[in-house]
Parts: structure tokens; sequence; C-alpha cells
């Protein structure tokens, strides 16, 4: 019975489709009628173009001219997706892959039931999966003419049927040896290449290439023979490159190249050997050749060229010069020597062509980036983060001068790896046995590799307007970065150099550091581009740090402990020198004040530095020890606490009224009440009698003045006020 229905089912999907395939050949006919008749629809007329060339200029045609040139040169490389045509591709043919899946995959659960209830042997299962895979090739060979893509699938699929019917019959039932499975494979690969020249079905080799370069996984025993494995990999190489300058099919080279990485790598970490540098070098010519295609024929890089071209070079040098790094040879700098070299061929034969446009920026891009590797590598810098680090600046570099997005797409993608490669980096502070040198030593100097390419890159990303683009976001977030991975790499090579001292030390450099560094970068906004917001938040940090640095040193019980020495506690003061920049030329300059938290922010810190500094310089005055050091505390908080409060509440307020400043009014005053609450709640308690009445009269003084001040100007603005009313009148 169930035999029967499957026979129903078939004849009815037959009958369906013959009649939607009928259907489908009426529309057709249909649009190439309309097609015909509608040919010339939106062509002028021959006598209206010669009227208007009759009123043209010669000059004037010739920039029509190229006006139109370049502009039919730049739409299909400019406007046009690059992923367009592949999506395309996937959505008009993802019933007919989803299809062949299945196919393939309800060919092998009919063999597996059949195995399961023992109807066939072994050789009859091998059997049924060839002649399977050959049906379903003999079915597309005869439908390729009406619908070329989709035969191609099918053929692609039959192919797979092929390559998975060898690889079972090898490793499930040893039906043959190891050679004659790779015999097959590569039979079966040069059959699918031949069939994809027969009907010149670029679909088809590329099912030809997987099978190819997975042919080696499905007949391997786990006994790896690299020599035999690249040598068959680099004949396939070979081929496909001939492919590409005979069919100038490109997917073909791209996917060859990802399967080629994937096993070169594996190689170099599963088994570093010496014999695997030649394969690396063979891959490099035939991939360079390979993005050269299209510059022999017509002296031109497309964007794809380009990033092939990065990507050979760098991939290339970061298995070279592990090899060379784990079997300690030297010089580290003898690959990317060589390859800049060959680029550097190519720069030169633009510039003695006179040509300084694209091809010459990207040979000369590419040349120099390898030298300047080169020259990280011969200082011992970190592989991995150096290559990467001036990759990202080559494909920004790349994208500023072709302006072709996928390189800043590229860009924007590797440079978080330059970060977390970076942040590996670091810990090698911690994990060296041996000391480093100052500065000179391998950490530091990838960090300076690293900081060099973020400066490149930063010039680079100034923006030539005013005006917001979209990517602003992204930028701002790219500028945080490269200013995040500049300060630590500084900072953490001053704290490992300063561990050896006393804490107090290391955190005042640490924090002085970071104040100055922070300092920098608001001087130099403008050339930084630095943008309103970030400009903002670095002015937030910046008092962030002073507060922190001012309150939480431990300066003074050091110096009491004979720790360190007195005179370190100018070394402390020269914060001091970019505070007062900061108040009196910075902040003007900026929106920062326009802000309500601005001014309570400004008053925080210089209450905290006044009050701090004046406290330090009290108890070094004394003879201060361990015994006497809680009292002279109470009595500076106590005494002169209260007094210096007042006065700087006192400041506050006459500049808030010389300046028509009220936010700096509402501080003085807020200052002066926690002053007098302090003096009252708490204060006047723990005094002797000399002390109170010495506070009493001094805290009794400013009020007075600060209230006459207050009186004046109010005064003074009040009789201003009426005087303009009088004016006014007397002008009516």
């Amino acid at each position: 019975m169930e035999y029967i229905l499957i026979v129903v089912l078939i004849v009815l999907i037959i009958w369906v489709y013959q009649k939607l395939n009928r259907k489908i050949q009426i529309l057709e006919q249909k649009i190439s009628d309309l097609s015909k008749s509608n040919v010339n629809i939106g062509k002028p007329e021959q006598p209206f173009i010669e009227g208007i060339n009759s009123e043209i200029s010669p000059n004037d045609k010739i920039d029509v001219e190229k006006a139109v040139i370049s502009t039919a040169e730049e739409s299909p490389e400019e406007k046009k997706d690059w992923l367009n045509p592949l999506f395309d591709f996937i959505k008009q043919n993802v019933l007919t892959i989803i299809g062949i899946f299945t196919l393939v995959l309800g060919i092998g659960y009919f063999v597996k039931y059949a195995i399961d209830k023992n109807w066939i042997g072994e050789n009859a299962r091998m059997s049924i999966g060839f002649l399977a895979g050959f049906s379903i090739i003999i079915i597309a060979h005869f439908i390729r003419k009406s619908y070329s893509t989709f035969s191609s699938i099918i053929m692609g699929g039959g192919i797979a049927v092929l390559y998975f019917t060898t690889t079972i019959a090898f490793r499930e039932y040893h039906l043959f040896t190891q050679n004659t499975a790779f015999v097959i494979t590569c039979a079966i690969t040069l059959f699918s290449i031949f069939l994809s020249y027969r009907y010149n079905s670029e679909t088809l080799i590329i099912f030809s290439l997987f099978g190819g370069f997975l042919a080696p996984l499905m007949i391997s025993t786990g006994q790896s023979n690299y020599i035999f494995l690249f040598t068959y990999l680099s004949l396939l190489n070979i081929g496909m490159l001939i492919t590409v300058y005979l069919k100038n099919w490109k997917s073909v080279g791209w996917i060859a190249f990802i399967f080629t990485a994937i096993y070169l790598y594996f190689w170099t970490i599963q088994k570093t050997d010496l014999a695997s540098i030649i394969f690396y070098i063979i891959t490099y010519i035939i991939f360079y050749a390979f993005a050269l295609q299209n510059y022999f024929k017509t002296n031109l890089l497309s964007k794809l060229d380009i990033l092939m071209l990065v990507l050979i070079n760098f991939s290339s040098i970061i298995g070279l010069v592990y090899i060379f790094s784990i079997l300690r040879y030297e010089p580290l700098s003898i690959f990317p020597l060589s390859f800049a070299l060959i680029n550097m061929f190519f720069a030169f034969r633009e510039y003695q062509n006179k040509k300084f446009e694209r091809n010459y920026s990207v040979f000369a891009g590419i040349g120099i980036s390898l030298l300047t590797l080169a020259v990280a590598l011969q200082f011992k810098t970190h592989l991995i983060t150096s290559v990467w680090a001036i990759e990202a600046s080559l494909l920004l570099y790349i994208w500023k001068k072709t302006n072709h997005s996928i390189f800043k797409v590229f860009f924007y993608l590797l440079f978080p790896l330059v970060i977390l490669s970076q942040m590996m980096t670091w810990t090698e502070y911690i994990n060296s046995e041996k000391h480093l040198f100052i500065i000179l030593n391998p950490v530091f100097l990838t960090s300076l590799v690293v900081i060099a390419s973020c400066f490149f890159n930063l010039i680079l990303l100034k923006k030539e307007s005013k005006e917001k683009s979209e990517t602003e976001f992204f930028e701002n977030v790219f500028k945080v970065l490269c200013f995040g991975v500049i300060y630590l790499s500084i900072l953490f090579e001053l704290i490992y150099q300063l561990s050896s001292l006393h804490y107090v030390i290391i955190l005042t450099y640490s924090f002085l550091y970071s104040i100055v560094f922070t300092s920098f970068l608001l001087l130099l906004k403008k050339k930084l581009s630095i943008s309103e917001d970030l400009e903002n938040l670095l002015i937030y940090g910046l008092l962030l740090l002073f507060a922190a640095h001012i309150s939480t040193s431990q300066i003074v019980n050091a110096v009491i402990s004979k720790e360190i020495r007195l005179s370190f506690y100018w070394v402390h003061l020269i914060y001091l020198i970019p505070l007062i920049y900061l108040i009196i030329k910075l902040i003007p300059q900026s929106e920062f004040l326009k802000q309500k938290i601005g001014y309570l922010l400004i008053s925080l810190v210089c209450t905290l530095s006044v009050s701090f500094e004046l406290y330090r310089i009290y108890i070094f005055s004394n003879d201060t020890t361990y015994k006497n050091i809680i009292q002279l505390q109470e009595h500076f908080s106590i005494l002169y606490i209260p007094i210096i409060w007042a006065i700087l509440s006192f400041i506050s307020i006459f500049v808030g009224l010389t300046k028509n400043i009220p936010q700096l009014n509402k501080i003085g005053f807020g200052l002066l009440g926690i002053t007098i609450l302090k003096l009252y709640l708490y204060d006047v308690w723990q005094m002797d009698n000399v002390s109170r009445i010495i506070a009493f009269i001094i805290l009794g003084i400013i009020l007075l003045l600060s209230s006459f001040m207050f009186q004046k100007f109010k005064n003074m603005l009040k009789n201003l006020v009426e005087k303009n009313e009088n004016s006014i009148d007397e002008n009516i």
C-alpha cells in the first residue's frame, strides 16, 4: 500500500509540474512580445539629438561626454552593493538549493533504510550511490539549455552524492584503500571541472571546488601527511588560477583562498615544520597572481582585488613569522621585507608610468606597511598585535584613497581585534619571568606600534567638514578606543617600571600622568577633531581625576613614616598647573559651563584642593609624629577648615557678583551655609575658649563683608535699572 501511495504522489508531482511549466512558458512568450513592441520607447529621435548638438559648443560637448563617462564608470562601482548579486542568487535559487539538499538527504535515508532491512549488501550500497549521483547529473544535463542555473545546482547535488558515496565506501565499508579513494575523489573533481567548462557554469565549478578541498577530509585516516596534502592543494590552486584567468570567475579564487588559509594555519599550529614555508610561498605567489588578474588585463585594481592583496600579504606574514619564531630562526623581518620589495616593484612600475592614483597608492601603502612591520618585528614586538594594527591602518588608508566603503567596514571589524590582541599583550607585564627593560621591551614596543597606528588612524579619520556624518557615532567610539589604548599602554609601562617603589609614589605618578594625558587631549581638541560631547566627557573625567588625586593621596602618612622624602610632595603638587590652566583657559572656551553641574564640580575640586593642600602644609610645618597627628588633624578641622571654607565662599560670591554668574553666588552661599552649620553643630563644642573666640571673630567679619558686598551690588543694580528707565522716558 505504501508503494502505491508513493507512485501516485510522484505521478501527481509530475502532472502539477507540467501544468505549471506550461503556464510559465505562456507568460514568458507574452513578456517577450511586450518587450519587442516597446523596444523603442524612451529613445529620443535622431533629429532632436542633432538639434541639441548643434547648439552646444565643442568644449561643452567634451565636458558633457566626460561627465557621462564618469557617471557610467562610478555608478556600478559606487552605488551597487557588492553583496547584492550573492543575495539575489540566494533569493532566486533558495528553493532549488533546499530541494537538492533535501533530495540528497532523502537518498541517504533511503539507502540507510535499505541497509537496516538488509535488502542490499555493501557493494550494492556503493553502486546505488554512484548510480543516483550520475542519474542526477544526467537529468541536469538534459534541462541545462532551458534552466541553466537550476541545472547547475542539480548537477552540483549529483557531484555531492558521488563524493559522499566514495567517502562512505572507504571509511565505513573499507571497499578500497586510501590511495584508491583519493584517486576516485580526484577523478570526481576533474570530472566536475570538465562539466563546468563544458556548460560554462560558475555555480558548478564552485561545487567542484568545495568537493576538491573537502576530499582530503573525507578520506582522512588521522595520519597527517601534510607534504602530500599541500602538494595536492597547490595543484588544485594552480588549476583554480588558470580557471580564473580563462573564465574570470572570481568567486572560485576566494573560496580557494579561504580553504587554503584554514589548512595552512591548521598545519602551522599542529606541526610547526620548516617545509610548510615552501607551501606558504607557493600559496602567496598563486593568490598574488589571482589578485592581479584584472590589473594585467585592464591595468586597474578592483576593490576585491585590493582586499585580496592585503589579505594574502598579511596572512602569509603571520604564518611565516610564526614558524620562524617557534623554530627560533632569524631574522624575522626577512619575509615582510621580501614581500615589501614585490609590492614596491609594482609601485615603482606605476611611478614610471606617472600614474599616481589608486594602483600606486595601494602598492605603495602595502609596501610601506610591510617595511614598518619588518622594523617592528626586528625589535621583537608581538606578531599578531603588530600585524593587525598595521593592517588596520592600511585598510583605512586604502579606503581614503579608493573611497570603497568595504575597506572601512573591514577596518571597523579588524580594529576591535587589535584592541583584544593588545590586551593580551599587556598580560606579559604580569607573566614575564624576567625584568623588562625600560621602553625597549617587546611589550611596550608592541604598544608603540599600536599607538602609532592609532595616531595614523585618527589623522585619516579627521573630518574635513563640520557637518555630522552618518558614521559619527562609530567614529567617536573609535576615537575613545584609540585614546584608551594610548593611555593604557603608557600607564601600564609606567606602573611596571615603578613597581619596585612605594605604592604612594606609584599612585601619585599614575594620577599625574592621567591628568596630564587628559589635559593634552583637551588642549589638542581641534587638531584631533574632538566633538563637543566627547570634550565634555573628557572634562568630567579630568575633574574626577583631580578629586581622586587630591583626596586619596596618602603622602602625609608616607612622609611621617619616613618611607618617602618630604621633597616628593612638590611632585604631588604638579597637578596644580593643569588645574589652573583648565579653569582659566580650557573650560571657558568649552560648552561645559552651560551645564548646571559645571560650576558646582569646578568649585568642589577647588575647595578640595585648597583644603587638603593647606592641611598637608600645616602637618608638614609642625613637628608631626604618629602620636600627635590625630590631635593636629582635629585642630585643623575645627579651627582652620571653617575659616578656609568661609574665605572660599566669600571669593565665590565676589566672583559671581562681578562676573554676573548666579551659579557661583548660589555655590558661595551654599558653602557658607555648610560652614556655619559645621561651626555651630560640631566645631564650637570641640574648641577651647581662645580658639572659639578667634573662629567666631574671623567668621563674623567674613559674614559681614559678604553681606555688605551683596547689598552694595544689589543697590548698584537697582540704580542702573532706574537710570535706564529714566533715559527711556526722556527719549519718549
